[in-house]
């Protein structure tokens, strides 16, 4: 008999790692067509490139790390409220585990008995757990989140960058849309594998968001046109 497969236990790297990827090919792609249609050299366009890929990613790690140790913040606040409560207001807070045992279809009897049951055994984990929503899964990791995100920016960051190197400079937007396309596909395809999630929603959703921005910056490039050397 085969256990079933679970993926929850990768909700807070995936959601880093798949931001940062497709962050990092579509804002770079971006970048790199936003300069292209204001410029005919290549030197200009790797180097926006290379500036994007290393600010993105630094961006990309700050800002999940600040974001995420908030949350980490919080939770932490919340169990140390939550443990006072245990110390000082035990009957009281022993009521209300069972309350929502009650509420989640257990008899009062049943759901007062459970209530003691996991007291005994760990009382702050059972509030953690079901009146707080924090467990072991779902908390908040802020060195984890910072190093995925930013690693995948970069990952993300280099393709359409080999891109702006290697396309021919006449053809440069038509190529990094087509690549970036291609990347966003392939990136969703296999964040939706890791994460169970349905491919063919995945991949539209990522493709039409980045075809959106792409096509912005390629308006504010060509708008914004100063000829860029």
């Amino acid at each position: 008999m085969e256990l079933e497969k679970h993926y929850t236990n990768r909700s807070g790297w995936l959601r880093a790692a798949v931001l940062g990827a497709n962050d990092g090919i579509i804002s770079t792609s971006s970048l790199v067509i936003g300069i292209a249609a204001a410029s005919d050299t290549r030197n200009p366009i790797i180097l926006a490139a290379l500036a994007g890929v290393v600010a993105g990613a630094l961006s990309m790690a700050a800002g999940e790390y600040v974001s995420v140790s908030s949350q980490a913040d919080i939770e932490t606040a919340d169990l140390k409220r939550e443990m006072l409560e245990l110390e000082t207001i035990p009957e009281i807070e022993l009521l209300e585990l069972a309350k929502i045992y009650e509420k989640r279809g257990l008899s009062k009897e049943l759901s007062i008995e459970v209530a003691k049951q996991l007291t005994a055994h760990d009382a702050l984990g059972a509030h953690a757990r079901d009146e707080l929503g924090i467990n072991e899964i779902t908390n908040a990791k802020p060195l984890q989140a910072a190093f995925a995100s930013a690693s995948a920016f970069i990952v993300g960051g280099l393709l359409p960058l080999t891109v702006a190197i290697s396309a021919p400079i006449k053809s440069m937007i038509p190529y990094q849309y087509g690549c970036a396309i291609l990347f966003l596909a392939i990136s969703a395809m296999a964040s939706a594998k890791a994460g169970g999630a349905t491919l063919w929603k995945s991949v539209i959703r990522i493709c039409f968001w980045g075809t959106v921005a792409m096509a912005v910056s390629a308006l504010v490039g060509y708008f914004f046109n100063v000829g860029v050397n």
